[in-house]
């Protein structure tokens, strides 16, 4: 398994190094780090005859710093990538950043409020300048952040959404996808952010519950009368129907004729329209064709007029007392009028109800009818999914498919255009007697008096949702694009599924004429704290990663993130776990460190099956069986389970019994201590190696020490020899059942770990013979010498230990403390079977608080046989 390619180290690093006695992440996650990067390691090479393996980050915003979720999806997505370099794969982790328009713009719109000054007072020009010159000064910090992770990309091929290349990408599609006839302008209704001045996408839009208020309102007079009802009163001054539905034996009669619009001196129709619901409310609905898609589908059946009775920034328009008022003074001022009038027949407050809010301001969305830019969605998302159900990309938990086909399948146009000024600007123009001209990256747009050019910017998912291939050079046919696309598993949270994922399957199966941009989606859960309670900036329950990497180390931070990592699911994490993964770094040291200095070798071939104990040839059977796991894990996404397979290999197999086995050889010398260093080099080597991925600075620290190589970053990954031995397995089973068997015992009767009892141990006939002198040393067993008298005698495995406890603990106070420890479990006992035996009782308690009687009993039980097999077995007299 040793891989022995490497060049060893040269310079001023030709001893091996020797280890501190405490591993302090801070001395040396930054130098690694740097060293790897000057050193080329995470650079892919297109002309490579490698089999290649790509990864695209999924670009973090450029106002954004690191979270948990991205030091969870990054520590993943690290994981895969350097498995995969190690593998022997031109393995491409590319790096980049998106220019997140929305939140960038108002960054710098801050700044120049701080200024005393608006975008509109110094231009756009000037304004989009300004943007730049933020990014160059604050964004980007994430990037930063991600080095000091670990993050194993390739810096030389980082992008920005913003960035020539992939500019010229964006003009190139939407011009293919104009004369495609699946881009269009039209006017229809959206989510308008009266913060942020644009329209937002609908799954940019947060719903919550809101108290608000349900207003029931007297339309018509006298037969004419009709009653609707509104959460939104402002929006009847552009009513311009009541619609009914048609078999609405209640409204038959209306059906054609104009009542009266009160507070206004217009008439609206009554029509009929299959989408209303008879059964709710009266049957009857107001219908705001511009303020509303159910109100403007049911304008565009019937031919109603819309009318937009307010401004972009939610202020009322209509001519008339509430002209200048703010939406939500208006409700309130067009409610009080209309009860005035009569009109108001009830009203429900607080009324509980979903309302729509930006995700970015968290403002409260107005439905609005607006001029924009669409995509036409049908045929690319119909492609999608096709993608997925013929298995060319295969989603992974497949239970997660569902939610990708509701999305797909179900997906409305997409409305691209944006109110800003900074991101990726329409390239159409518009000419001075109504011409419009859409013009590629190649082109020459038009000039002459009286054109200009679409004011709105494109979506900032447009751009990501090319990330796969723009990134690798497209639309040219370069090198990278030949080499790493498609790529093979985009990592990401089940979150953006609707953002970014379907966006980039669209995008990708068109522009690259059929091919998919991924092989496999893995989806991940989200962090979420201790509790299971979601993470965010404004509660006191968040984190950020970088405290904890300063405190315990990023391989701490990285490896309880790994372990959390079951396909789909949410991932809890708090830091007493962060402890727990720097407790386990300082064990791999210690353990490695320990082996250095009584020998352990990589050196040379391994010696024979016949040269080795029982121990060297079970924990390489051991070794083995774990590096098949560990690659099927990897295999399938099981970075949880994988983690929790090395960490019990790790600490409960190598370090707390193969390691203190190998110290009895040690200590005895010779041929087989010789051998046992031989197998302990072997085992640490190839346990390096296989927790590399995950937890790459400690590992890189102590592989290098232990091999003398360059680095584990360029090492050979693991490969399971077929090695197994299943007598050896069964004999340090027997070994280690013994010694935790006669170890509770110990602790049972109150002896310290160190305390040394004379024993005289029967293991004839059993697989226990030959590891005497071990068992002996892990238990501190005494041999047995004149006056020997057991008084406590354990069979356990086939074999007899016999104790003589007397002259180790105070018999008396021991005897003392164990009745009374008994009569409290016997009490408890008694408390919690009166309690279980009361049918009152058990008809009113929650089933919860029943469950919990039910444990203690059972606790409780057993701790009594548990301390009645105590006293037994002290000594009489």
């Amino acid at each position: 398994m040793t891989d022995n390619t490497q060049r060893p180290f040269s310079g001023p690093t030709d001893s091996t190094p020797e280890l501190p006695t405490q591993y302090t992440p801070a001395e040396v996650e930054g130098e690694l780090y740097e060293r790897w990067v000057e050193r080329g390691y995470f650079e892919a090479d297109a002309k490579s005859d490698k089999p290649p393996y790509t990864i695209v980050i999924p670009p973090p915003n450029v106002t954004g710093s690191l979270h948990l979720g991205h030091a969870f999806q990054h520590t993943l997505m690290d994981a895969l990538t350097r498995r995969k370099r190690m593998q022997g794969f031109e393995a491409l982790w590319l790096p980049g950043m998106d220019h997140a328009g929305i939140a960038t713009q108002n960054k710098v719109e801050q700044q120049l409020a701080e200024e005393g000054k608006s975008r509109q007072d110094i231009g756009r020009e000037e304004f989009v300048q300004r943007v730049w010159q933020w990014k160059e000064e604050y964004g980007g910090k994430i990037l930063g952040q991600m080095r000091r992770l670990g993050d194993g990309v390739d810096w030389s091929r980082e992008r920005f959404t913003m960035d020539e290349g992939l500019s010229s990408a964006v003009q190139t599609i939407f011009k293919k996808l104009y004369d495609d006839g699946l881009i269009y302008r039209a006017e229809r209704i959206i989510n308008w952010c009266p913060r942020c001045l644009t329209a937002i996408s609908d799954i940019e839009v947060d719903y919550q519950d809101d108290d608000g208020e349900l207003v029931s309102l007297k339309y018509g007079e006298g037969d004419d009368t009709v009653i609707v009802a509104t959460t939104r009163a402002e929006t009847m001054l552009g009513d311009t129907a009541v619609a009914v539905h048609p078999d609405d034996e209640r409204y038959r009669h209306l059906v054609g004729r104009r009542i009266k619009l009160p507070l206004t001196d217009r008439t609206i129709p009554v029509v009929a329209d299959a989408h209303v619901d008879p059964e709710f409310g009266t049957g009857a609905v107001k219908v705001t064709p511009a303020h509303d898609p159910n109100d403007f589908a049911i304008g565009q059946r019937h031919g109603l007029e819309s009318i937009t009775v307010m401004d972009e920034r939610g202020i009322i328009t209509v001519h008339g007392p509430f002209q200048g008022l703010d939406r939500f003074e208006a409700r309130s001022a067009i409610v009080g009028a209309l009860r005035e009038q009569g009109r108001i027949v009830a009203e429900k407050r607080p009324y509980a109800h979903s309302v729509g809010h930006c995700s970015r301001c968290k403002t409260t969305i107005e439905p609005r009818l607006s001029l924009q830019w669409w995509v036409k969605v049908e045929p690319l998302a119909r492609a999608a999914g096709d993608a997925v159900r013929d298995g060319r990309v295969t989603i992974h938990p497949k239970e997660m498919e569902k939610r990708y086909f509701d999305w797909v399948d179900n997906m409305h146009d997409w409305c691209i255009s944006r109110q800003l000024w900074w991101g990726h600007r329409i390239p159409v123009w518009y000419g001075p007697n109504g011409e419009q001209v859409c013009v590629g990256p190649d082109e020459q747009p038009p000039t002459g008096e009286g054109w200009t050019q679409d004011s709105d910017v494109l979506d900032t998912w447009f751009s990501s949702g090319l990330w796969p291939f723009s990134t690798l050079g497209w639309p040219d046919r370069t090198a990278d694009l030949e080499k790493f696309y498609p790529t093979d598993v985009l990592l990401t949270g089940h979150d953006i599924i609707f953002f970014w994922v379907a966006r980039m399957m669209m995008f990708g199966l068109y522009a690259m004429d059929g091919v998919v941009p991924f092989h496999t989606i893995a989806l991940t859960g989200l962090v979420r704290d201790e509790f299971g309670k979601k993470m965010s900036k404004s509660n006191p329950n968040s984190v950020d990663p970088l405290d904890w990497m300063n405190a315990y180390g990023s391989d701490a931070v990285r490896f309880t993130l790994a372990t959390g990592a079951n396909p789909g699911a949410d991932v809890p994490i708090g830091e007493d776990w962060v402890k727990a993964s720097r407790n386990f770094a300082n064990k791999i040291w210690n353990a490695t460190r320990f082996a250095l200095m009584n020998g352990a070798s990589v050196e040379g071939p391994l010696p024979s099956q016949a040269e080795m104990s029982a121990a060297d040839r079970w924990i390489l059977s051991r070794l083995n069986l774990v590096v098949a796991q560990v690659d099927a894990y990897y295999e399938d996404f099981q970075f949880a389970k994988l983690s929790d397979a090395l960490y019990h290999f790790a600490w409960d197999e190598v370090f707390d019994w193969y390691v203190e086995l190998s110290k009895t050889t040690f200590q005895a010398g010779g041929e087989p201590a010789e051998v046992s260093k031989r197998v302990l080099g072997e085992v640490l080597d190839v346990t390096l190696r296989l927790l590399h991925p995950v937890v790459p600075f400690v590992t890189e620290t102590l592989w290098t020490a232990l091999t003398g190589r360059e680095s584990v970053v360029i090492a050979e990954w693991p490969k399971d020899s077929g090695f197994r031995d299943a007598a050896a397995e069964a004999e340090i089973a027997e070994v280690r059942r013994v010694v935790t068997e006669v170890r509770r015992f110990r602790s049972d009767q109150g002896l310290q770990p160190g305390q040394r009892v004379p024993a005289r141990l029967t293991l004839d006939g059993t697989l226990l013979t030959p590891h005497e002198t071990a068992i002996r040393q892990l238990l501190r067993l005494q041999p047995e010498g004149e006056g020997f008298h057991p008084t406590a005698t354990l069979p356990v495995a086939g074999a007899l230990v016999a104790l003589d406890l007397s002259g180790t603990i105070d018999v008396a106070a021991e005897r003392k403390r164990l009745t009374k420890d008994l009569t409290a479990a016997e009490k408890e006992k008694a408390d919690t079977t009166r309690k279980l035996g009361n049918e009152a009782f058990l008809a009113k308690a929650p089933e919860p608080v029943v469950a919990k009687i039910r444990a203690r009993l059972a606790t409780a039980e057993a701790d009594i046989a548990r301390i009645t097999a105590q006293l037994a077995a002290l000594p009489q007299g």
